[in-house]
């Protein structure tokens, strides 16, 4: 960035950037907003989207060892008293006697964080978990929960899959879906919310080949947030402490991202032993064992978990992707982000409002339409179009200028360099993907 500005003040950028520019609005707005809840907008979808659909092509689609689900988000309550959640699913919370406000309390804060009172409550246990009721009685026969993650629905389906599937472990079920969990300090924008995205993997191994797994999906899940364009040295690996480890997990580590306020939790990657399938076996009666035929034997695998975040790893994209320099004297802001996450891959802009220009850029559009996900912009000077697509990380801009008309060609805009190149119309999509290739090298 060719300017320097304090991490808070880099992050507000950032987050007038997404409202500006339609990627993440505060949801109810009209009505001064809830609590720590967003809606996204339409390129906040778009790349949400991408991101989801990467992370599924990279664990399910180019993978014959792992097959997906999508589980319900309301079910028993026995699962989650099974799984711990009910137990062990809580925060410690505190009261401000003064002003009333609850919050996290944090190592070393003796105070509010609302009004400085030190008229405190003790910390006391609060469970995370969402409660409703199922059917028109409300009482406690009918309780439910909104689930807290994903990965539950994947154990307790787990012979489901192993018998229609025919699957022998080394495998894995993912699943991408909502969790909900009722933070008591949700905060930092898109980072901690009530309301949130999963993409997990519980993969099923045999006992004595976790660690090798373990040391495997960490690796793999670190080159993938690399690939699509975080700097290593935003990222970082922390194993937990084994007084920081989950009630399930023989070893934890994090994938970090370097946040404006500091290290931030991407993604999480456990070994959570055969915890869940032999509780869930205990608790339902029913076999969650695997028979191994080779050994005439049953066991109950060990599963590795890579659990990412779709919403925090959208937010790091934005950050790390944010950039301003100067091109003609003038400032610019410009997402760097990778065409494969980039909301639009290619804007078609005709020079100016003339008819001719126009009729042809939209042609051009709809036939490049089938290829990309491409925007059309006939507004406003072209250099202020141009900074609008910078803004919103489109990778190419194709002009359409009055020497197209002569010699059926026209020009493509490189975002990051802003070079530019003249091109036949003829092959253009072919032209563009090795354009977008380059980029993604770059």
């Amino acid at each position: 960035m060719s300017q320097s500005f304090s991490e808070e003040a880099f992050f507000e950028k950032v987050v007038n950037l997404c409202k500006r520019r339609g990627f993440v609005f505060p949801s109810a707005e009209i009505y001064g907003g809830f609590k720590s809840t967003y809606d996204f907008g339409p390129l906040g979808v778009a790349l949400l989207r991408n991101i989801k659909n990467l992370w599924w092509d990279t664990i399910v689609n180019k993978r014959a060892d792992v097959v997906g689900i999508d589980a319900a988000i309301l079910s028993s309550p026995k699962i989650w008293e099974t799984s711990g959640h009910l137990a062990n699913f809580t925060d410690p919370l505190v009261d401000c006697k003064n002003c009333k406000e609850r919050f996290r309390p944090e190592e070393g804060i003796t105070k509010c964080p609302k009004c400085s009172s030190t008229d405190l409550t003790q910390p006391r246990a609060f469970n995370l978990m969402f409660k409703t009721y199922v059917g028109p009685v409300e009482n406690e026969s009918n309780v439910a929960y909104l689930r807290p993650e994903t990965a539950q629905g994947m154990f307790v389906n787990f012979q489901n899959v192993v018998k229609t599937m025919r699957l022998k472990p080394p495998f894995g079920i993912a699943q991408i879906g909502k969790s909900f969990r009722n933070e008591i300090s949700p905060g930092n924008f898109i980072f901690r919310t009530r309301e949130f995205e999963q993409m997990e993997l519980e993969y099923f191994v045999p006992p004595n080949q976790a660690d090798e797994w373990f040391s495997y999906w960490l690796k793999e899940r670190f080159k993938w947030y690399v690939s699509l364009g975080i700097p290593e040295s935003k990222l970082r690996i922390r194993h937990h402490s084994k007084e920081e480890l989950a009630h399930y997990s023989k070893q934890t580590a994090d994938i970090e991202f370097l946040f404006p306020w500091g290290w931030g939790e991407l993604e999480g990657i456990a070994n959570r032993t055969d915890f869940d399938l032999r509780a869930h076996s205990n608790a339902s009666g029913k076999d969650l064992t695997y028979f191994d035929q080779a050994t005439n034997s049953s066991y109950f695998p060990f599963v590795i978990e890579p659990a990412a975040g779709a919403n925090r790893s959208m937010m790091a994209f934005l950050i790390a992707a944010y950039d301003e320099d100067i091109i003609n004297s003038e400032k610019r802001t410009v997402l760097r982000l990778s065409p494969d996450l980039a909301p639009y891959k290619v804007a078609v802009l005709p020079l100016s409002k003339n008819a001719e220009l126009i009729k042809i850029a939209k042609n051009i559009s709809e036939s490049l339409r089938k290829e990309f996900a491409c925007d059309y912009d006939d507004t406003q000077s072209i250099g202020r179009r141009y900074r609008r697509q910078d803004e919103i990380g489109t990778p190419c801009c194709v002009t359409v200028d009055f020497q197209t008309i002569e010699d059926h060609a026209v020009t493509i805009r490189n975002r990051d360099t802003t070079d530019q190149i003249r091109v036949p119309i003829v092959g253009l999509i072919e032209t563009l993907n090795n354009h977008l290739t380059k980029l993604k090298n770059y």
